[in-house]
């Protein structure tokens, strides 16, 4: 086996690990869903997170101020975070987490839309079809008309639209703003919008829930570590693939902690969809097919904004060092 097998192989198996601990997350956050009011959660997985964000203030060498370069983009991007955390939270708690998955997996999609306004990407017929493709398994997995829309599935919706949003404005604003500043407004924002609302929504927890909470906080920060540990051993294109693996995690966590069951449907609706996304991130591997690569390099989950995001403050990080020199094209 050659150096690079080897690398990529090993970046596979960090990203799979990530993934692995980012459902486990999930399973928490459904759990929690099913006692508590979305808002209360976030309020406290925030709260809990405050001690990590030191961790990773500690990190950051980069000189400035909290004031952030951008601050339009900046307040876009903290709200589209804000939405969706709430609108992935809801989803955990009330529909089956391999079909909240499924829907999620539309981001690399969205994020190529929304590539062409913020990005000024030019997006060609073969990723346009892979758009069209991917949109038509996110029906298949809802199937209106067909069986019961529920609040669940548009909040799934919701989540991958405002989460596709936030991933291509850091991709815009990254090599300009401080990591601590991509880090600490959304966590800030939730705190400040979810403490304004819990007066109205809170139930005391047992210390076993506030344990709970704080383990989201840790799974969500260890899966971090291990992406950006991916993503520095082995190359992108391979690495990037691996976050369909959550479908699998969440069927068997579904199945075993809820007694969910994914109908044949749903699978095939995922199928599709992690089909277009492979593609797409195959075609913005190859050399100058895209200048910006908005999907290759957009290597966490959607944000929430509950948990400081290693990953994303690993991008942006990366992002300053890097000189973008590809040809756009229209393939």
């Amino acid at each position: 086996m050659t150096d690079s097998a080897r690398s990529n192989l090993r970046g596979a198996t960090f990203a799979l690990c990530a993934f692995a601990l980012f459902a486990a997350h999930d399973v928490v956050v459904k759990f929690l869903g099913g006692e508590y009011a979305v808002f209360q959660i976030i309020f406290f997985s925030v709260l809990l997170s405050f001690p990590l964000v030191l961790l990773m203030l500690m990190r950051d060498a980069t000189k400035g101020t909290l004031i952030p370069v951008h601050p339009w983009w900046t307040a876009f991007r903290t709200l589209a975070i804000i939405v969706t955390g709430s609108s992935a939270f809801y989803a955990f708690s009330a529909i089956p987490l391999a079909q909240v998955y499924a829907i999620l997996f539309a981001a690399p999609l969205l994020i190529t839309i929304l590539s062409i306004p913020v990005l000024g990407e030019k997006v060609g017929i073969h990723r346009w079809a892979a758009i069209a493709v991917g949109l038509a398994g996110v029906l298949v997995v809802i199937r209106p008309g067909a069986t019961d829309l529920e609040l669940g599935h548009l909040a799934a919706v919701a989540a991958a639209i405002c989460g596709a949003f936030a991933s291509v404005i850091v991709r815009k604003i990254g090599r300009d703003e401080r990591s601590a500043v991509l880090l600490l407004y959304p966590m800030m924002a939730n705190f400040v919008a979810m403490g304004f609302l819990l007066p109205f929504i809170y139930r005391p927890m047992p210390i076993e829930h506030l344990g709970a909470l704080g383990l989201i906080s840790i799974l969500a920060f260890s899966a971090g570590l291990l992406l950006i540990a991916a993503y520095k051993t082995g190359d992108a294109a391979v690495v990037a693939p691996m976050q369909y693996s959550q479908i699998l995690w969440a069927a068997g966590y579904g199945a075993f902690f809820f007694g969910e069951s994914s109908d044949r449907m749903t699978w095939i609706g995922a199928a599709i969809i992690i089909a277009s996304g492979i593609y797409i991130v195959l075609r913005e591997s190859l050399s100058g097919i895209s200048r910006t690569t908005p999907v290759l390099r957009t290597r966490t989950r959607p944000d929430t904004g509950t948990a400081p995001r290693v990953g994303s403050a690993d991008q942006s990080q990366e992002q300053t060092k890097q000189t973008i020199a590809k040809p756009n094209s229209n393939r």
